[in-house]
């Protein structure tokens, strides 16, 4: 399990990918939603590490707005291996100046970071499915187009790990 810096989106954003994850689950394809005790919230993650200490992130991010009221545009799903399902956002300067900074900052604050998410590497992304069989794969991801383009704004942050129990929002 890996400990992460959630971005959050707003209510109408959080309402259409929770409604997708109901409409994944009823064809067969375990969202997010059934993981942990449906503690899952739709997010897009800035940075991932094996542990993240919130003291020591929230120190690191001093001064800096981590919640920013980003504008999202998701107009992509996508895969990464492992049959992981995804909606992606629009890559713009904005959001990938934001994560670059929350980055820099987190590893100048001595936070040890995962390498995929490092700056230039860091893919933007709301995680749907952890594990989709490879015979619905094709449905799944039909599913996920009927319902994009998908306009989001942030409205929280928190540093997560739900195997440790641990949700500590940031500003």
């Amino acid at each position: 399990m890996v400990a992460a810096l959630e971005l959050y989106l707003d209510p109408d954003a959080t309402r259409r990918i929770r409604t997708l994850w109901d409409a994944l689950e009823s064809e067969g394809v375990q969202s997010m939603r059934s993981l942990l005790g449906q503690r899952h919230r739709p997010h897009v993650s800035l940075v991932v590490a094996p542990r993240l200490d919130p003291d020591r992130v929230a120190e690191a991010l001093a001064g800096m707005v981590v919640a920013a009221p980003l504008r999202m545009s998701f107009q992509h799903a996508g895969q990464f291996v492992g049959r992981v399902l995804w909606l992606g956002p629009t890559p713009t300067a904005e959001l990938l100046g934001h994560q670059a900074e929350v980055h820099a900052r987190l590893t100048r604050g001595g936070v040890s970071l995962a390498e995929q998410y490092q700056p230039g590497r860091w893919v933007p992304h709301c995680t749907l499915s952890m594990r989709v069989p490879n015979v619905l794969m094709a449905a799944a991801v039909r599913r996920c187009l009927e319902m994009l383009p998908l306009e989001a704004t942030v409205v929280g942050a928190a540093v997560v790990d739900h195997a440790r129990d641990i949700v500590h929002p940031l500003g």
